[in-house]
């Protein structure tokens, strides 16, 4: 997946602000941050469990619902894919180890 399509499946989840909530469950998540928080979190688990447990095939599906899902929820607290990517590209070419152990002392 490019970002591009990343890109792509941030405006449609925006655009699902628009759709009724008995009908999308992408809204009913945009209209509860808490519920969209926990999706998360399990998501995270069912890939860290994936990574470990299971085959190759179920670590990629597990991980483009994580995927999915912290992009609802970013657009839940109206978060941009953007802010996250400047972010990842300000940390390019810095130590992960060095950010760490700053952050931990």
């Amino acid at each position: 997946m490019s970002k591009d399509a990343l890109d792509r499946l941030a405006r449609t989840i925006k655009d699902r602000r628009d759709a009724r909530g008995e009908e999308s469950y992408t809204r009913q998540l945009l209209d509860d941050p808490i519920k969209s928080a926990k999706k998360v979190g399990e998501e995270g688990v069912e890939v860290a469990i994936a990574a470990t447990a299971q085959d190759r095939a179920a670590l990629v599906s597990e991980s483009a619902d994580l995927v999915y899902h912290l992009l609802v929820l970013l657009e839940s607290r109206n978060v941009s894919l953007d802010e996250v990517c400047d972010v990842l590209e300000e940390r390019m070419g810095t130590s992960g180890l060095k950010r760490h152990q700053a952050s931990s002392d």
